[in-house]
């Protein structure tokens, strides 16, 4: 949980216009709808008239615009960007965070708080997808597992194994072996959102998936899960029906899922699952909820990644300013399903 700002501090920082304190809070002016970094060169506006926020995003959900001389909103983003350039070129070796916040020029508890809150991870976890992706490129080439462990930057096979559940969702072995053991049916089914892929493993709905076309559905299926055995069912197994029936009914009966995510995607869609149907809530209040203020933007990447609809109910989450925003079977079908649950927006 973020430390909660002290008012007083803050003030003596603006009043010194600390460089320091840049990245940790923005203040803005109520009389004028602006907000700034601490160092901002700008005339020192009266006590009174500052409201201060832990980041940009609130901020701007507060009703506040960037200052166009300081640039408040690119701090945050342009060092993460930064920092994570850097993580790439090594390939996702471990770069000791005290050593990467010095090639940034800033404080190594700065660089953790701003990278967590911007891309809704710590530099250390996206080290590790970037490693996991690279041994996921070498096992689809064909590479030994061992080669395969060792190539993508991990310095043993017990650290490659316990990472593998987050970044290939099973053993290394498993995945150079196209998936074995992970048998994935599916249906398509008619619903008020068009067509319907519905898919299940052993152990609960691996996707749900609205769509125009069965083909496309069914390519969206084999891009998600390419290693993986797909066997389509020529009946509507009873799962299915259950998932049209939450969509096109509002039913609550919904069946186990069986989804793969890091620890922050599956934080959010935790939360999403606690948001009552005919309610909304904001990228930032999502956010906030599960302590991660400022990430409202990483949310609104976990929403995108959600695999199924309606089971995980990301159409409930919008925009700051009331807008729709994103979702990813289309913003038509994101607000048919809010009409029907009465929290259009």
């Amino acid at each position: 949980m973020q430390r909660a700002l002290d008012p007083r501090a803050a003030w003596r920082a603006v009043e010194a216009r600390d460089a320091r304190s840049d990245g940790r809070f923005v203040y803005a002016v109520r009389s004028t709808g602006i907000y700034c970094r601490p160092s901002c060169p700008s005339r020192r506006p009266r006590r009174d008239r500052v409201e201060f926020f832990a980041a940009p995003r609130d901020a701007e959900q507060g009703g506040f615009r960037p200052c166009r001389r300081c640039r408040p909103e690119r701090n945050e983003a342009t060092l993460a960007e930064r920092a994570r350039a850097v993580i790439d070129a090594s390939g996702g070796t471990n770069v000791p965070l005290a050593r990467l916040a010095s090639e940034l020029g800033v404080s190594p508890a700065h660089l953790q708080r701003t990278f967590s809150r911007t891309q809704g991870m710590s530099p250390r976890a996206y080290a590790e997808r970037v490693r996991g992706e690279r041994m996921r490129r070498s096992l689809r080439e064909g590479r030994q597992v061992s080669s395969a462990t060792y190539d993508a930057g991990f310095n043993s096979s017990s650290r490659a194994y316990a990472a593998s559940a987050r970044t290939l969702g099973m053993t290394p072995g498993s995945y150079r072996r196209g998936g074995a053991g992970m048998e994935i049916q599916y249906t398509l089914i008619g619903s008020s959102l068009g067509r319907l892929l519905v898919a299940r493993t052993d152990r609960g709905i691996c996707a749900v998936y609205p769509g125009d076309t069965d083909a496309a559905l069914e390519r969206q299926l084999a891009v998600e899960f390419p290693h993986a055995e797909r066997h389509k069912l020529s009946t509507v197994f009873p799962e299915a029906r259950q998932v049209r029936d939450a969509l096109d009914k509002g039913a609550e009966a919904l069946p186990p899922f069986d989804v793969n995510g890091t620890d922050f995607q599956r934080l959010v869609w935790a939360a999403l699952a606690r948001i009552p149907a005919g309610q909304t809530r904001t990228y930032g209040e999502v956010a906030k909820s599960i302590g991660r203020e400022g990430s409202a933007r990483a949310v609104a990447r976990a929403c995108a990644t959600n695999n199924v609809a309606v089971l995980v109910p990301c159409h409930r989450v919008i925009r700051g300013d009331g807008g729709m925003g994103g979702y990813r079977w289309g913003i038509g079908r994101k607000q048919a399903l809010l009409a029907r649950e009465g929290g259009a927006a």
